[in-house]
Parts: structure tokens; sequence; C-alpha cells
């Protein structure tokens, strides 16, 4: 769940300011963690304790306010609804990431993905972003190959990742949906080389980067065998130690510490 935060965060300052490069500086001043890192760490928390997951989304939003979430979602936690809004926008997908270390299966995953999904995005596909998210890291995660992956995404989800980076770049505009823009997110892992690679591609589409980059460093870090030091340590030095906690018990618990980057800041 770490590659998704160090993702979200390289991606910040990139959101507003995009851009269809890959050589870009990775952290700047203004990097910071934004709604994709809080909800996947409120899903982790969900995760740890159980109980009621739309109660953690309020809690999570009244005690990070200002993460720039969606303005349907803001809206929705501050007035403690409980019914779903029928989004089908990435924040699905963008928070689903834990649900694969928890799994013990690929359809027991798909199921935990499911719940995190429809307490607000029971959109079909708001649905299908968090699936093809989750499956993805969870087969990552047990050993699957890339070919696996998109082997799972294309039979079970149906999204099209045929078309190479440099293609879909040239095209590409800002999309917050998941159909346009977790399929692209997902091929830029297939054609990385390594967890900072991922996070370039993706940032380099030009689009919703947080978001973009936080899915496909998900799927990277189990991939590549867990985050780098040199990523995760710019990134922990902007969390707050509640944030921390959290990612540590949820690793220590769920054995999601392959790569063991240090917690310290």
């Amino acid at each position: 769940m770490i590659g998704a935060i160090v993702g979200d965060v390289i991606g910040s300052c990139f959101e507003r300011s995009p851009t269809k490069r890959t050589d870009f500086e990775l952290f700047s001043e203004d990097s910071c963690f934004t709604d994709d890192s809080v909800l996947t760490i409120a899903v982790a928390d969900w995760l740890l304790h159980k109980g009621d997951l739309r109660r953690y989304f309020h809690e999570y939003v009244d005690r990070y306010p200002g993460a720039g979430y969606g303005g349907t979602f803001r809206n929705w936690a501050m007035c403690r609804d409980t019914e779903p809004y029928g989004s089908w926008g990435n924040g699905s997908a963008m928070r689903v990431s834990p649900v694969a270390y928890v799994g013990s299966s690929l359809a027991e995953t798909l199921q935990l993905a499911e719940e995190t999904a429809v307490v607000t995005h029971n959109h079909p596909d708001g649905i299908l972003g968090a699936l093809a998210v989750a499956g993805s890291v969870f087969v990552a995660r047990t050993g699957g190959t890339k070919d696996d992956v998109r082997d799972f995404v294309d039979s079970e989800i149906g999204y099209d990742l045929t078309q190479p980076i440099d293609e879909l770049r040239a095209f590409y505009s800002f999309d917050v949906s998941c159909k346009g823009s977790v399929p692209h997110s997902i091929c830029a892992f297939l054609e990385s080389e390594s967890v900072e690679h991922a996070i370039r591609l993706a940032i380099s589409m030009g689009g919703d980067a947080d978001t973009m980059a936080c899915i496909a460093a998900s799927i990277a870090e189990p991939f590549f065998g867990g985050v780098p030091n040199e990523l995760w340590r710019p990134t922990v030095k902007r969390l707050d130690d509640q944030m921390i906690a959290t990612i540590t018990d949820f690793r220590r618990r769920f054995g999601a510490e392959d790569s063991k980057p240090s917690m310290r800041r």
C-alpha cells in the first residue's frame, strides 16, 4: 500500500500542472499527501479494526479536511451521509490497494474491493475500477507476471490495455472517470521497469497525476519487490504520526513488509 502513497505524493504537484514529460523532479517543496493517501490509509485502518467503513471515511475527512477530496465525496462525508451516490470516478480505485494484502485469494480480494467501493461508488464503472486495481495488486503480490496482470484485467474487467503509453499520451487529457484513467494507469505499470518508472509514466500522461501514479505504483510495489527507500524516505517525511502508525500496524499485521522501508522520518 505504500506504493500508492508514494505515487500520490509525487503526483500531487502535477494534478494542476500536468506534464507530458518523464524527466521531472520527483519531489519539491509543494509535494504533499492528498485524498488518495488519506483514503488508502482509511481503508487500511478499516481492515485492521473492521466496523462501518463509512465511519472511517467520515472521520478521516474530519481529520484531514484539506486533502483535496472531490466535491461530491466531501459533501457526502461532511454531511455524514450513509447512502452511496452512484459515482463512476476513480476515487474507488485510488484507495483500494490495501485489500490485496488481506485477501487470501483473488476472489476474496475482489469481494473486499467491492465492499470498499460500493459505500460511495456503486455505479458499475466505479466498482470495476476498484476490482481492476485490487486484482492487479493481488496478482502482482502473489508472483504473477505482467502477462498475468494483463490477462486478469482483460478477462475479468474488460479494459483495453493494448495501446502503448506513447500513443495514449499523445491525445490523453485529464479524466477522473474509472474508465478514463484506471486502464491507462495499469498500462503505465505494464510498461515500467521499476516503481519509479511506473510513477513517471503515469504522471507523463498529463492527466489526474496523483491518482494515476497512486494506482500504477500500488501495482508496481509488489511486482518489483517493494518501494525503494529513496522514494519512501521523502514521502514519510510528509505524513503525520497517526498515518505512520496505521501504515506500520497494517504492514505488520498483513505481511506487507517485504521491502521493509524505514518508517522513520
